[in-house]
C-alpha cells in the first residue's frame, strides 16, 4: 500500500508552537522564503502543554496539535534535546528538564558536564523533531539530527541551550561560537526542516 502524499501547507498564518525565543527565531528564520505570516503561541496566549510522550516526535505531535485546535490555525512545533552516549542518551527528552524551572541552561550545562567528568567518552548528538498540525487533527512530522562530541567547557555565547557545549562532528567550533548563518546551516533543526520543506511546502 503506498503511503499518501503529506499534506502541504497552504501558506498565510502558521502558529509556531514554542515559548522559548530561541527556538522561535531560528524557526523564523528558516520559514522566511516560504511566506508564512508567523504568530506564536505565546502571542496567542496559547498555555504550554505537559509534555507527556517518550520520544521527541511524540511530544512535538503533542504540542503541534494542542496549538493547531486551540488557534484553529495550522501549528508548528518541535521538540528537540541533546543525546550524550555516555549518560545513555540523557538529557534527552528532558534537555529543558534539566534545565529546572527557570530553564536556566547553565544548570543544565554544568550537570552534563559534571556527570561526563574527564571522560574521553563525549560522543552525543543533538536531535530535532519537527510536528505540522493542523485543526482537523492532520500531522505531519519529520526528524533531523546532527553528530558531534560535548566540550571540555562551555565555548562561545552565540545560539541557545546546550549549544555552548556541542562540538559538531569535523567542526572546530561549538555551536555556541559560530556565526548563527552557519549554525542554521548544519543544525539538526535544519536537518529536520529541509525534510519538513520537502514534504510540505511550495516555493
Amino acid at each position: 500500500m503506498n503511503r499518501s502524499r503529506p499534506r502541504v501547507f497552504p501558506g498565510g498564518r502558521l502558529v509556531i508552537a514554542s515559548h522559548n525565543p530561541g527556538k522561535v527565531g531560528e524557526i523564523e528564520d528558516l520559514l522566511k522564503p516560504f511566506g508564512a505570516e508567523i504568530v506564536t503561541a505565546r502571542s496567542l496566549g496559547l498555555a504550554e502543554p505537559e509534555e507527556t510522550e517518550v520520544t521527541f516526535t511524540g511530544n512535538a505531535k503533542l504540542k503541534a496539535l494542542a496549538a493547531a485546535r486551540g488557534s484553529g490555525l495550522p501549528a508548528l512545533a518541535d521538540d528537540s534535546g541533546l543525546a550524550v552516549e555516555a549518560l545513555d542518551g540523557a538529557p534527552g527528552i528532558y534537555s529543558a528538564r534539566w534545565a529546572g524551572p527557570g530553564k536556566d541552561f547553565d544548570v543544565a550545562i554544568a550537570r552534563v558536564l559534571h556527570e561526563l567528568g574527564n571522560s574521553k567518552l563525549r560522543r552525543a548528538r543533538f536531535v530535532c523533531a519537527l510536528a505540522l498540525a493542523w485543526p482537523d487533527g492532520h500531522c505531519e512530522i519529520v526528524e533531523g539530527t546532527v553528530e558531534g562530541t560535548i566540550a571540555m567547557e562551555k565555548r562561545g555565547r552565540n545560539g541557545f541551550g546546550y549549544d555552548p557545549i556541542f562540538l559538531p562532528t569535523d567542526a572546530s567550533q561549538t555551536f555556541g561560537e559560530m556565526d548563527p548563518d552557519l549554525k542554521h546551516a548544519i543544525s539538526h533543526r535544519a536537518v529536520a526542516f529541509a525534510r519538513l520543506v520537502e514534504n510540505c511546502f511550495s516555493r
